[in-house]
C-alpha cells in the first residue's frame, strides 16, 4: 500500500502542476489566433461599414462606424448597370475555368495515377514544375501569344490562360485521390463488363468527388480573383470583370470614398460567402490528397 501510494502522489502531483501550464498556453493559442483572426478581419469589415458611412463621416472619423447608416451607396451600385455587367463577366469566366479546369485536371490525373507509360515521371514532373512559376512571370508572352490569337478584349483570352495555370495545382490535388483507388476495383469492374470509360465515370469520378469539389474551388476563387491577366488582356470596359471594375471605378470615383468602399464590398462578398460555404471540403480535399 505504501509503495502503490508512493508511486501515485508523484504522478497527481506532476499532474497538478502541468494543468495550470497547459491551461496558460491554451490562452496563449487562442489570443495569438484571435489577434490574427482580428487582423484578417478588420479590413473587411472596415471596407463593409464603410460603404455604411458617409464621406463627411469618414473624413471626421475614418474608424468609426456608421451613425446614422446610409444605404445609398449600396443602392446606387445595385442599380447600375455597370456593376451587373461586371459580375456576369465574372461569373462567365469563373464557372468556364472551373469546369475547364475540373475536366482536363481530372483526365490528365486519371491518366498519370492509373496508366504506367514511359515517360510518366517526366510528365508528372512537369505538372510539378508549374506551381513555380507564377502568371506574373510569364505574363509578357502570353499577352503577345494571346494577340497574335486574336483574343484580346474577348474573355476566352483570360479563361484559356487561367486554365493552363490552374492545371499544375489540380493534377498534384488528384492524382493522390485516384492513386488511392485499388487496383482489385478496377479489375472486378473489366470482369463485370465496364470498359476503361465506364471504370472512369461510374467509379473514379464519384470516389474522388472531393478531391474535385476541392480544385473547382480553388480554380473558381482563383479566377474570380484575378487581376493581372485580365488587365493585359481586357482594354474594353465591357469585358471587364469585377476586379477590373474596381480599379476603374475606384478611379473614376475617386474623390467619393463611401460609394468605392460600397462597390468594393459588393465586389468581394460573392467569393468570400463561396469560400465560407466550401471551406471544408477544401480542407477535406487537401487532407485526402496529402493521405494519398
Amino acid at each position: 500500500m505504501t509503495a502503490t501510494a508512493s508511486i501515485v502522489a508523484p504522478n497527481r502531483r506532476r499532474s497538478a502542476d502541468h494543468g495550470p501550464v497547459r491551461k496558460e498556453r491554451n490562452l496563449g493559442t487562442y489570443f495569438i489566433a484571435l489577434v490574427f483572426i482580428a487582423v484578417c478581419i478588420a479590413p473587411v469589415a472596415y471596407i463593409i461599414l464603410g460603404g455604411f458611412r458617409t464621406n463627411s463621416q469618414i473624413t471626421a472619423s475614418p474608424a468609426g462606424l456608421p451613425s446614422p447608416w446610409q444605404i445609398g451607396n449600396y443602392v446606387s451600385v445595385l442599380t447600375s448597370g455597370v456593376f451587373w455587367q461586371q459580375l456576369g463577366n465574372s461569373v462567365i469566366a469563373g464557372v468556364t475555368t472551373t469546369v475547364g479546369v475540373v475536366v482536363l485536371g481530372l483526365m490528365v490525373s486519371f491518366v498519370l495515377a492509373r496508366y504506367r507509360f514511359r515517360g510518366r515521371g517526366a510528365l508528372y514532373s512537369l505538372f510539378a514544375a508549374g506551381l513555380m512559376f507564377p502568371i506574373t512571370v510569364a505574363i509578357t508572352p502570353l499577352y503577345l501569344l494571346v494577340k497574335d490569337l486574336g483574343l484580346t478584349n474577348n474573355l476566352a483570352g483570360v479563361i484559356l490562360p487561367q486554365i493552363a495555370f490552374a492545371l499544375p495545382t489540380t493534377v498534384i490535388i488528384l492524382v493522390p485521390f485516384l492513386r488511392a483507388i485499388p487496383d482489385e476495383l478496377e479489375e472486378a469492374a473489366s470482369i463485370d463488363g465496364a470498359s476503361r470509360l465506364g471504370f472512369f465515370f461510374r467509379m473514379v469520378v464519384p470516389l474522388s468527388l472531393p478531391g474535385v469539389v476541392t480544385v473547382g474551388i480553388l480554380a473558381f476563387i482563383g479566377s474570380w480573383n484575378s487581376y493581372i491577366l485580365p488587365l493585359f488582356i481586357l482594354n474594353d470596359a465591357s469585358a471587364y470583370t469585377l476586379p477590373l471594375g474596381v480599379q476603374a471605378f475606384s478611379s473614376q470615383y475617386s474623390v467619393d470614398t463611401a460609394r468605392v468602399l460600397a462597390f468594393t464590398s459588393l465586389s468581394m462578398i460573392p467569393a468570400l460567402v463561396f469560400f465560407a460555404i466550401f471551406q471544408r471540403r477544401i480542407v477535406g480535399g487537401l487532407t485526402g490528397a496529402v493521405k494519398g
